[in-house]
């Protein structure tokens, strides 16, 4: 029978990270005692630190730096645990030179799409990194720690792109090293040496350690003007742990570390959107108001394709006036960069009514080194307009569903409204008209809206939509699946608006002339189950609908477009007349074509007779079970 103390060192092996990295002493001993009290055991102060020590000491757990009694398993014992009484000792295997691979090299390795989460990181250091940071959040509520945590990796950022440019110009000339003009005009952000990762980690164990981040975050946005009024500075609250505060520090440490240039932006970025979409699914409906699933901004991307392109007459503007934290833009930057381009070659722009929202997504693009020009006002961007010139070559938005409190009532003559005025009790066809109102004479534009809007006829919603289909700029439909978001369980569908259909038509690189026509797509019965309550797309999935659409679009190279009964339907507009003006996919996509199995049918007949039957002598059978239970019970 093992001893408590062997028991306690085999626990506290077993949690400490297998990848390398740190954990903090007070997550350590939370984690080991939940793990022991599930096996009717308990550990004391002594029994703790008696382990901790012994462990070091034998060279299983290496120290961290910190002063706070972090550990991390030594490299050359990664798959030894401590021998409980009884068992043999056997010897610590020796990592082979050709496995030696950086902790840094180990988290950015790529997985294949089958192995990718939820929201779209790999199943990896990301999913690793935020639940050991969820740990140390205890009792700390998702909708607070999300600034916390977002702000620190933030500042990692800002600080590891300045030193790796410090570097280099020391190396070149080091006058210019301490020039803040050499920084800007490479993009990078002025950090103060009070503000730099080094000096808060360094400090990161020392009680006023929430009073040197604010003063960091305040330093850094007094030497960065976009950076004004968008970082977090209350770090010193008295009700924020500041134990806590130093753990994470030390788990951020670990972030890109060794990495540089790009390869760190690129690691702290995904580390941060994925946090982002961690944060989400744990804050729920109200999470749904800053991020957008992944799996639904990429369908987006993927089908309105955010590139600049001459030969279809579009610069690449991109605009979102309701972009939460800027999921949109940081998958449409994605996308030029998968397709050859460079951050910076399309524009960004965007507006945000919640303030705190717009710091998250001014985040998220520095993090990413996006360029940007997001505005926030709190009265909206039916109200204040904030980019009333703008004409956008790519739209990509998901507006909150069905806002009765919009303030419609104060904007029935707006010039927006060339359909018709939405009513007062719902936005959507606000939304849609907004949208509409900002494209570029050959943009198009992809809206996530509740299913109702395609459907509704109350307070006029029928003939604003009528008026739309006949000015011929609905260019397709897709109907979603449901579950997947976090803010709601109301069934979703994406409006794709065009206004023109017949772009370059006839000229290389052109497409096809769909004036007359609208593309519906059902694709309502895929998706799969990441947990009890959320569904997601796959990237096969998102592939198939972007690939119907460029193929119905008459892209080069995107192959011949078809119907599929069941999933997609190019209708005309004579069709669409028939069915009243309603756009949902699933009255023009008829049924799927059912396989034949080759079963005979008096066969097939006969075992559904005897299935038939024998549930329905079980059904029997249990009524009358439930029926004795019942009179037992004296019902």
């Amino acid at each position: 029978m093992p001893s408590l103390q062997d028991r306690v060192k085999r626990a506290m092996f077993s949690i400490v990270p297998a990848d390398g990295s740190t954990i903090g002493n007070t997550a350590l001993r939370r984690e080991i005692e939940a793990l022991l009290q599930s096996e009717g055991l308990s550990i004391g102060e002594d029994d703790y630190w008696q382990a901790h020590g012994a462990l070091v000491d034998e060279g299983v757990l290496l120290k961290g730096q910190g002063r706070g009694g972090s550990v991390r398993r030594a490299q050359a014992t990664d798959a030894i645990a401590p021998p409980l009484a009884g068992e043999p000792v056997r010897a610590a295997q020796t990592v082979q030179p050709q496995d030696k691979t950086t902790m840094a090299q180990r988290k950015t390795s790529k997985t294949s799409n089958s192995g990718r989460n939820a929201n779209g990181g790999s199943l990896g250091f990301e999913a690793e990194l935020f639940k050991a940071a969820d740990k140390l959040r205890g009792n700390m509520e998702p909708s607070d720690y999300k600034h916390v945590a977002l702000g620190l990796i933030f500042l990692k950022y800002i600080s590891d792109a300045f030193e790796a440019k410090h570097t280099a110009l020391l190396a070149e000339d080091p006058q210019a090293a301490e020039d803040k003009d050499e920084y800007l005009a490479d993009n990078v952000f002025w950090v103060p040496r009070e503000a730099r990762w080094s000096h808060l980690q360094a400090s990161a164990k020392q009680p006023t350690i929430g009073s040197l981040i604010d003063e960091a975050m305040r330093a850094i946005e007094k030497d960065n003007e976009s950076l004004k009024g968008v970082l977090p500075k209350d770090y010193a609250r008295p009700a924020l742990n500041k134990v806590m505060l130093g753990e994470l520090i030390d788990l951020i440490s670990g972030i890109a570390l060794g990495e540089a240039g790009d390869r760190s932006r690129d690691v702290l970025g995904r580390v941060y959107e994925y946090f982002l979409g961690q944060f989400a699914g744990a804050e729920g409906k109200r999470g749904g108001e800053f991020y957008t699933p992944r799996s639904v901004v990429r369908v987006l991307v993927e089908m309105l394709e955010p590139l600049p392109d001459p030969a279809r007459g579009v610069a690449g503007r991109v605009y979102d006036p309701c972009c939460g934290s800027g999921g949109m833009f940081v998958q449409s930057e994605k996308f030029v960069q998968e397709h050859g381009g460079r951050i910076g070659d399309i524009a960004i722009y965007g507006q945000e009514s919640n303030y705190t929202t717009w710091r998250l997504a001014k985040m998220n693009l520095a993090v990413r080194g996006i360029d940007s020009d997001i505005r926030w006002n709190n009265e909206g961007s039916f109200h204040k307009d904030e980019l009333r010139d703008l004409k956008a070559d790519f739209i990509l938005a998901n507006p909150p569903f069905n806002i009765s409190e919009w303030g419609g009532d104060r904007l029935r003559e707006d010039p927006r409204w060339k359909f018709g005025a939405p009513p007062v009790g719902n936005a959507n066809y606000a939304w849609l008209q907004h949208i509409y109102h900002h494209l570029a004479i050959n943009g198009t534009a992809g809206v996530v809206l509740a299913n109702g809007s395609m459907s509704s006829n109350q307070s006029g919603e029928g003939e604003i939509r009528r008026a739309m289909v006949e000015a011929d700029v609905v260019d397709c439909m897709v109907a979603l699946p449901g579950q997947l978001f976090y803010s709601t369980q109301i069934p979703a569908c994406l409006w794709f608006l065009a206004r023109n259909k017949n772009p370059a038509h006839g000229k290389p690189g052109g497409l096809r002339d769909r004036r007359g026509q609208v593309l519906f797509i059902d694709a309502r019965k895929m998706g799969v189950l990441v947990d009890r309550t959320r569904r997601e797309l796959t990237d096969e999935e998102v592939q198939k609908i972007a690939d119907t659409y460029h193929a119905w679009r008459g892209e080069a190279a995107a192959g011949e477009y078809a119907d599929l009964p069941g999933f997609c339907k190019s209708a005309t507009l004579d069709e669409i007349r028939k069915h009243g003006h309603v756009l949902t996919p699933g009255r023009y996509v008829g049924a799927a074509e059912q396989e034949e199995d080759g079963e005979p049918f008096e066969e097939k007949m006969a075992r559904l007779s005897a299935q038939w039957r024998a549930q329905r002598a079980e059904a029997a059978r249990l009524d009358a079970a439930i029926e004795a239970n019942l009179k037992a019970l004296g019902f």
